[in-house]
């Protein structure tokens, strides 16, 4: 990539973690306990959004692309990057949650006939029976002025259970690999990896698993704008959160350490707030708005095949967080740069958390020690009324938080203020009522890209948000 095209990349990055002051509005209740904007039912069936507000269907899975082969299922998460060549477009990346077992959804159509058009090289890995793993990215490129998709295609294929990632400030994709399944007998290869696809990807990229960042059940990366430091979730009900010191900046490839945060005089701490586990081995209360002085512990042996970094990390004094998921970096007003990442059956009542680490002046450097980095509960859902089961993340342009559900009755996008209240966006009122995932906002900030995973649908929000202003 150029070096411009690595500044737009880098701008476009900044610009969508920004923040312009556009606080929420209550109006009314709508379909849940929560006070906010009025969602109106779509004749189509399809997304109930607040009035004024419409939404254009991007893409479908099973369609044909522009590679010509078949779009994949399972859309989940997502990232917006801006066009190189013009404002009036910008790039997706969008990760595919197909699983080992997953049987439908593949690019290459019945009996795997389109699998030979793959050019060689590009497929990670094959199952024991020798078909593909198809797990994955395609790239979308969307005509903004027009709304319109100009064309997708493949860019990663052979991965197993993508579920979420993260954009880089340098213009590529972390593509996270939820499943770890292991060679030989459930794979040719280890899987549970993370690996990088550029933005200015034109098809398949090298299947490059980055190692030293670890395997587990990654979920969502984020990088902090200030030291390109990657933060990483880990979806199991006894996972970690990590960080990954690169020895080169902006070359992952190049390898590096990866930690996990412990909080500091809570060795091992139990964060899932159970009251059930109160007062036995590492938990206790967390108080929503509570704040922990953090430390960060040394890993090692991080590609084990045995898929026991996390346990081990737990009983070297690591936290212990209930299925981290959704991850975004972010700035407020009178704020340093933050990571906001998501619990999705943390909290009393199991329906999900919000974190926020705060990274310290001296992150990852020495004398970090003396001014440690900070976790704080943000925000806790009392009820599967409020917020069910919080996965995906975004951080919107005016600060607020976007929220993908992924529960158990109706699925909403929800957005959490920085005050703490909890308003409904958006309601996928199609009758599979999938999960929602993979929200992004356009580099300007005037669309906003999701998933709804189920059929498989890519849809682009626009409306007035000038009106969310107080």
């Amino acid at each position: 990539m150029s070096l411009s095209r690595r500044r737009l990349f880098r701008s476009a990055y900044a610009a969508a973690i920004s923040y312009s002051a556009l606080p929420m509005i209550g109006t009314a209740r709508a379909y849940t306990a929560n006070a906010g904007l009025k969602l109106t039912a779509d004749p189509k069936g399809m997304l109930d959004l607040p009035e004024g507000f419409s939404y254009t269907l991007v893409s479908e899975t099973g369609g044909v692309m522009s590679d010509g082969f078949l779009r994949p299922g399972r859309p989940d998460g997502m990232a917006c990057f801006a066009h190189p060549d013009s404002a009036d477009k910008c790039i997706l990346t969008r990760n595919h949650e197909n699983w080992p077992d997953t049987d439908d959804g593949s690019p290459f159509g019945e009996d795997n006939a389109l699998l030979a058009n793959l050019p060689d090289g590009k497929l990670y890995d094959v199952k024991p029976d020798g078909s593909p793993f198809f797990g994955g990215v395609t790239t979308v490129v969307y005509d903004l002025k027009n709304k319109r998709l100009e064309k997708d295609y493949l860019s990663l294929i052979g991965t197993a259970g993508n579920c979420a990632g993260g954009a880089t400030p340098w213009g590529s994709w972390l593509s996270c690999e939820e499943s770890a399944v292991t060679a030989p007998g459930e794979a040719q290869k280890n899987h549970g990896f993370v690996f990088e696809v550029p933005a200015s990807a034109t098809g398949p990229v090298d299947p490059v698993p980055l190692k030293d960042m670890g395997r587990f059940t990654h979920e969502a990366a984020a990088v902090d704008l200030d030291t390109d430091i990657v933060y990483l979730t880990e979806d199991h009900m006894e996972g970690l959160f990590y960080r990954f010191l690169p020895n080169k900046k902006r070359d992952l490839s190049k390898g590096g350490k990866l930690q996990a945060l412990a909080i500091r005089d809570w060795a091992s701490a139990d964060t899932r707030n159970w009251p059930r586990d109160w007062g036995s081995g590492g938990a206790e209360s967390v108080k929503q708005g509570q704040t922990y002085a953090v430390d960060w512990i040394d890993l090692e042996d991080v590609e084990s095949p045995d898929s026991d970094l996390a346990r081990r990390g737990y009983a070297a004094g690591a936290a212990r967080f209930c299925r981290g998921e959704g991850m975004a970096y972010g700035k407020r007003p009178g704020e340093e740069g933050s990571i906001f990442f998501n619990c999705t059956q943390g909290g009393a009542a199991r329906a999900g958390q919000v974190w926020k680490y705060t990274p310290s002046p001296r992150e990852g450097r020495r004398g970090e020690k003396n001014t440690p980095g900070t976790l704080t509960l943000i925000y806790e859902s009392p009820s599967p009324d409020v917020v069910d089961l919080c996965d995906n993340l975004a951080f919107s342009p005016w600060g607020d938080l976007i929220l993908c559900e992924d529960g158990y009755g109706d699925q909403f996008l929800r957005g959490l203020t920085p005050d703490g209240k909890v308003y409904d966006f958006a309601r996928n009122a199609h009758e599979d009522r999938a999960e929602f995932c993979g929200a992004c906002f356009s580099p300007d900030g005037s669309v906003l890209f999701v998933n709804v995973q189920s059929p498989g649908f890519t849809f682009a929000i626009e409306g007035p948000w000038a009106k969310l202003r107080s």
